[in-house]
């Protein structure tokens, strides 16, 4: 019997499907901003979540494309999947951004043990209270969306479109990335053998300043590295030992001693 090409592909999207469902802050919902948010959540599909192992929580705000959404605080910088693995709670300041309604999302990324990641956004909510302004290109987002839907959700393990944390940023140099998350790229591997007569940095070096009084808060919270692809393969020696030494060259020597 021949099936039809909508059942295989369905049948194969069930393999590959998984998502994050935030349930709260409720979509469309009020919370009040500038103290304590707590944020729950389902999960469903596959991979199991099992096969993950850490995540970031972020809370987002802004349009639903890249450039007009701006990542506005951490909630979870480094979270660890467990069982209980449905919610947290974080603390928001209230300068981080404005009142517009439905300006804010978060943005879940999940760390796959294969490298991978998976990305889930909530639908958008309000934060009342809140004393800060958004950037004009974050403005412009806000006032194009129409409802409380957020950005598409973005499946970096079964289309190998990252193959580990933060590949789409790695695209760009730290030093031109901003925001509070910056991505890194994956660390080179040591060569077998060392070739070089001279040596050269990987990288330009960077700016600093000594510090002689405090310094305001960091504008970097979080660095994500990408995932290393290099593996190593071990393999069993199947040569037998070898046999005693036909010389026997210790017993030679210990028989110098005898009486």
């Amino acid at each position: 019997m021949r099936l039809s090409t909508s059942l295989i592909f369905a049948s194969l999207l069930s393999f590959i499907s998984a998502e994050v469902t935030f349930t709260t802050p409720a979509a469309g919902g009020s919370v009040p901003g500038g103290g304590s948010i707590s944020v729950q959540w389902t999960y469903a599909g596959t991979p199991a979540i099992s096969t993950f192992t850490t995540y970031q929580l972020f809370l987002m705000a802004g349009g639903n494309d890249g450039a007009s959404m701006q990542q506005v605080a951490v909630l979870v910088p480094n979270g660890v999947v467990a069982q209980s693995f449905s919610s947290a709670q974080a603390v928001v300041q209230p300068g981080v951004g404005g009142t517009q309604a439905n300006a804010y999302f978060l943005k879940m990324m999940l760390t796959s043990s294969s490298g991978g990641q998976l990305i889930n956004y909530s639908d958008r909510f309000t934060l009342t209270g809140m004393t800060g302004t958004f950037p004009a290109n974050v403005l412009a987002g806000i006032n194009a969306i129409s409802g409380t839907a957020g950005p598409a959700n973005e499946d970096q393990i079964t289309n190998d479109a990252g193959a580990g944390a933060g590949d789409s940023g790695n695209a760009v140099p730290y030093s031109l990335q901003s925001g509070l998350t910056r991505y890194a790229p994956m660390q080179p591997v040591p060569p077998t053998k060392i070739t070089a007569k001279t040596w050269t940095p990987l990288f330009p070096t960077s700016a600093f300043t000594v510090a002689t009084t405090y310094f305001p808060r960091p504008s970097i919270v979080t660095t994500i590295t990408a995932s290393q692809t290099f593996s190593v393969s071990s393999v069993e020696n199947t040569i037998a030992a070898a046999s005693q030494p036909g010389s026997n060259a210790q017993q030679r020597f210990l028989n110098r001693w005898k009486d």
